[in-house]
């Protein structure tokens, strides 16, 4: 609308002009409502040619896009377990530091289990001092074993020796016996030495073991303990957060809430331009923005990064086949804009609206020298349209607020 009243002014009106002081035509007589046309032909025509011609020129040279949000990411508060809420810590609009607990949940069986494996850890120590004292019993037995056949070994050799000496001293019977007893004792000996090894065995190599699964089982029990406590991975705000104690929590279902950090959504805008400027957006110029939020105000931004896909086009592998006809509207090329100046977002909300425009700049092409006439003249009349788009800016950030008020909307 700005561009066809701004033609206009150049062409419409100064052949009424011309029509009304050098014809002495006038509204309501020789220029009525059904002569307008032919009165007024060469003007109009002039205007929607020049009115197309300048739309052209801005808008692929110089994009301009109502679609600018500065989008700001969300962080879901989500237990790892299945629970129901015990506790709340946070309101329903709280700033959290990185940390800071937002909410338990009904840690009874978490806790039956980390007490469980205490136990066992416990049961585990008393269980070494028992190992310890078998060994020591196992020592005296081995000691009394050996005494008793060193004892049944020199009553043998006594008694062999006097058979030697005089055959009928000593019966047979009795150094059978001697020796069987010999036997006996050396069978005592070795079971209490396989009884210590035992005792041993058990001690260094069983029951730490045994020891160091049960503290594997605590360390796993206090893990799930806690995980009943849900933590601000971030810091940020807490926005809207109405669960209460009693809720039920799914992690798969039904989040608890959602975190915003902070700064999010501060530092840039994302902006839809038009599929034709495919070809002109480029990583470095220079763009205006004006938001909602902060009326009657031109924030300066530059293009940081133009997206190489069409959002539009994408899709992902289902038991339905890809029908081209779905996609209605033609998708828009994704362009992140930032601050030319330190602070430039600042007392921008995120999640603003905002109308943005793009300049291409052709100093260098110019200034190089190596272009036609006709190149030359037109990036001329492209960086002078340049001002226009500006000016145009301006006004509908002058616009934008009061249209905002009255329509509720932009």
């Amino acid at each position: 609308m700005l561009e066809l009243m701004l033609c206009s002014m150049l062409t419409v009106l100064p052949d009424y002009l011309y029509r009304r002081f050098a014809q002495g035509k006038r509204f309501g007589r020789e220029i009525t409502l059904y002569s307008v046309w032919y009165e007024l032909r060469w003007g109009i025509t002039a205007c929607l040619m020049l009115t197309v011609s300048l739309i052209t020129v801005i808008f692929y040279n110089h994009p301009a896009s109502t679609n600018v949000t500065a989008y700001f990411r969300t962080v879901s508060i989500l237990p790892e377990t299945v629970g129901r809420v015990a506790e709340v810590y946070v309101g329903v609009s709280d700033h959290v530091e990185q940390g800071q607990p937002i909410l338990r949940l009904d840690d009874s069986s978490e806790r039956a289990a980390v007490e469980a494996a205490r136990r066992r850890i416990e049961e585990t120590d008393a269980s070494m001092i028992v190992a310890r004292s078998d060994i020591a019993v196992a020592d005296g037995q081995i000691l009394q074993a050996a005494e008793s056949l060193q004892q049944a070994m020199d009553e043998l050799a006594t008694k062999q020796e006097l058979v030697a000496r005089n055959a009928d001293v000593v019966t047979r019977r009795e150094i059978e016996r001697l020796q069987n007893v010999v036997d006996g004792r050396q069978g005592a000996l070795a079971a209490a030495n396989a009884a210590r090894e035992g005792a041993v065995a058990r001690l260094d190599s069983l029951l730490p073991a045994q020891k160091a699964s049960a503290v594997a089982a605590l360390a796993q029990a206090e893990t799930e303990l806690a995980k009943t406590v849900v933590r601000a991975g971030v810091s940020g705000r807490v926005e809207q957060f109405v669960l209460r104690v009693g809720d039920l929590v799914n992690p798969m279902i039904r989040a608890a809430g959602v975190l915003i950090p902070d700064n999010a959504g501060r530092e840039r805008l994302i902006a839809g331009f038009g599929q034709i400027e495919a070809q002109v957006m480029k990583p470095g110029m220079v763009a205006e923005a004006t938001c909602i939020s902060k009326p009657f105000t031109i924030i300066p931004m530059v293009v940081t990064n133009v997206q190489n896909y069409i959002a539009a086009g994408q899709f992902r592998a289902t038991e339905q086949l890809l029908d081209a006809q779905q996609v209605q509207q033609p998708g828009t090329i994704t362009v992140q804009l930032e601050p030319l100046y330190e602070g430039g977002l600042d007392g921008v909300p995120p999640g603003s609206s905002c109308i943005a425009n793009a300049y291409s700049s052709n100093h260098e092409r110019l200034a190089a020298g190596d272009l036609g006439m006709m190149q030359t003249f037109y990036l001329h009349m492209v960086d002078t349209v340049a001002l226009v788009h500006a000016l145009l800016l301006r006004l509908q950030a002058l616009i934008m607020p009061i249209q905002t008020l009255v329509f509720g909307g932009h």
